[in-house]
């Protein structure tokens, strides 16, 4: 009989609808591998569905705050049930940006410059000077995340900001946006990603047309060897397990080879067919069904 896996989705985070998506497709591409899977819309009876269904493993498509910053991991090790992705130490390190930042800066990876603040100094007086960039310091998707350009009127935080008083305020970096896929500790190629106004926000990364990618990157080989090179690193440094992908800007304002700078660390990066974590995956020879079925064999958990 094949594996029974359970395949968590949804939640209640602002990534909602992101991890609806990410889970019906991979729960497709589990039947296709051959195993037996049930689709868990994970809410406040999350434990009793695990309890009853008695899953093998359980695959996490969970996205943003509970489902990625390290609480179901706790959950599922408490349960003893082995699951995808990274544990729980890594994934609450990763979602809180400024504590991984910190990681980073620690293990000589090169991040821009910046600091958590509030809310209300941001508003009374630029952090840095403009352009900069604010964002929640544990959120994802680009949720909240604005670029404060000079000549601005409007408050840095708009007043329906929802997500908390802290925020990270950090150096704008011109140039592009590449990302990184890395897999079993390994570093399966670099995406360029293109937008109209070179800002990877919500829109642009979820909406039809919204962005264009690239793969590989046609960037400088020495940028091409240093972006894989860093987000092995970064991986290793968080103690990331299985399936993570790193996220850039790359300065190239003044000539190539520019300058990289890495903006975060994703332990549950998005995984529909058109990903960008499946995109570098195809790229090196691995179809979605082979990536999810590998991320299956490769659960765990720490008993």
């Amino acid at each position: 009989m094949s594996a029974h896996v359970a395949v968590l989705m949804g939640g209640r985070s602002a990534e909602r609808q992101v991890s609806l998506t990410s889970g019906r497709d991979c729960a497709t591409a589990l039947r296709v591998a051959g195993y037996q899977v049930s689709e868990i819309d994970a809410g406040d009876d999350l434990v009793d569905r695990l309890v009853a269904l008695k899953p093998d493993v359980v695959f996490n498509a969970l996205h943003g705050r509970w489902g990625e910053d390290g609480c179901v991991q706790g959950l599922l090790e408490w349960l003893q049930l082995p699951y995808t992705h990274s544990g729980v130490r890594a994934s609450a390190m990763a979602m809180d940006k400024p504590s991984s930042l910190e990681v980073f800066r620690s293990h000589g990876i090169p991040c821009p410059e910046g600091s958590l603040t509030t809310v209300a100094a941001v508003n009374a007086r630029d952090p840095l000077e403009r352009p900069y960039v604010v964002k929640p310091p544990n959120e994802g998707s680009t949720f909240g995340v604005r670029i404060v350009r000079s000549g601005d009127n409007n408050p840095p935080i708009s007043p329906d900001w929802q997500f908390g008083d802290q925020v990270l305020a950090e150096r704008y970096i011109p140039g592009r946006e590449l990302t990184v896929a890395v897999m079993d500790g390994k570093a399966l190629g670099v995406t360029d990603i293109r937008t109209v106004d070179g800002f990877y926000d919500y829109d642009a990364k979820y909406a039809e047309g919204g962005s264009r990618h690239i793969v590989p990157a046609p960037v400088h080989k020495e940028i091409y060897a240093q972006a894989l090179d860093l987000s092995e690193r970064a991986h290793r440094a968080l103690g990331c397990r299985g399936v993570s992908r790193t996220d850039f800007r790359y300065d190239d304002t003044g000539g190539e080879p520019g300058r990289l700078y890495m903006l975060e660390i994703n332990t549950q990066p998005g995984m529909t067919p058109t990903s960008l974590v499946p995109e570098l995956a195809a790229h090196c020879g691995i179809d979605f069904p082979s990536l999810v079925q590998w991320m299956v064999e490769d659960a765990g958990c720490a008993r």
